[in-house]
């Protein structure tokens, strides 16, 4: 069996060097497996089609029959769902979406992302896996936005009052994503 991998996607601004995603992309290098953490353009007024380029050139990296687990956090989020909406096979072994923005309400730097493809097919068509991961008080995503996510029929975490889940709510060093991207299945939660 080929060893797991990793693309680990930011959102809007990047993800720094004090983010959970920075972390993790290092914490999963330390332990020798393969991370692709690509940096996309123009990521404070990112562009859908130019990041969808190029996480389609990120993607070409792995090969097909790789165990690839894909990590996205906010702005990533909805960048993989409108991939996901163009893709007709099988990307990945598990997806992991932290903390996806309010598909209701469009963010101004990223008025390209919107509206969001919001569609169970698509994600179950290029995962095996998907897991979303919320806060109940995420100033980007309102508990009942989340609703539209946790509509979509895919186990859901939902972590009490983690913001945003990122540095500005406690998220730097973050073991339980460490735990949960190494897991061999996504746990059945909901």
């Amino acid at each position: 069996m080929n060893q797991q991998q990793f693309l680990i996607i930011h959102g809007l601004g990047g993800s720094g060097h004090d983010h959970w995603q920075t972390w993790l992309a290092n914490s999963l290098t330390d332990k020798n497996y393969q991370v692709s953490y690509p940096t996309f353009s123009t990521f404070d007024s990112p562009n859908l089609n130019v990041w969808l380029e190029e996480l389609q050139l990120a993607i070409q990296r792995f090969p097909a029959d790789s165990d690839l687990t894909v990590i996205t956090h906010s702005l990533g989020c909805l960048l993989w769902l409108h991939y996901s909406a163009t893709q007709d096979k099988k990307l990945a072994k598990r997806v992991i979406l932290v903390a996806p923005p309010s598909p209701t309400i469009t963010l101004t730097e990223a008025a390209s992302f919107f509206p969001v493809p919001l569609n169970s097919n698509h994600l179950s068509r290029t995962a095996e896996e998907i897991l979303f991961i919320h806060s109940n008080n995420d100033p980007y995503c309102n508990i009942e936005d989340t609703k539209i996510y946790l509509n979509l029929d895919h186990p859901s975490i939902v972590i009490p009052n983690a913001g945003h889940i990122n540095p500005a709510s406690g998220y730097g060093k973050w073991p339980s994503i460490l735990d949960l991207s190494l897991t061999n299945k996504i746990p059945i939660l909901n």
